[in-house]
């Protein structure tokens, strides 16, 4: 049975997004594949700003094993899409985060869907349990 779109103030946080040219298809909307890539734009950024990720050297890294994404209307360049962003279910060593993508001021989603990263030791590979000054900053995003 497919889910309705969510509406905005289902969602946490939010990060702005602007489209490029190249991220049409010859459809002339939104590529599918940049759907994915906005959602790991907006849990990164997240992290990034949360100061809870450093790409470079922190001691844990999340490895995407999921992901799912439901289409409901098209995306077009030029629009600003906003990515909203809450954590659906937070478990010792992964993370389930949900994302909505929103066209413009639109109040419902254009899609919507997951990522479920696994967070692992950086020289390892190995899961390990989320750091706490993450778990901290992914509280005020937990729905589940």
């Amino acid at each position: 049975m497919r889910v309705p779109p969510e509406r905005r103030a289902a969602y946490r946080s939010f990060l702005g997004i602007a489209t490029r040219w190249m991220d049409n298809d010859a459809y002339g909307h939104v590529n599918n594949v940049v759907y994915y890539s906005f959602f790991d734009t907006a849990v990164n950024r997240f992290l990034i700003r949360s100061g809870c990720l450093d790409i470079r050297n922190s001691p844990v890294v999340g490895l995407v094993v999921e992901t799912r994404c439901e289409y409901f209307s098209p995306i077009a360049f030029p629009d600003e899409v906003h990515a909203g962003l809450r954590v659906g279910r937070m478990g010792r060593s992964s993370v389930v985060y949900e994302i909505g993508l929103f066209r413009g001021d639109a109040d419902e989603a254009s899609a919507q869907g997951h990522f479920v990263h696994v967070y692992t030791d950086r020289v390892t590979g190995r899961p390990t349990p989320i750091p706490d000054e993450m778990r901290q900053a992914l509280a005020p995003l937990l729905v589940g």
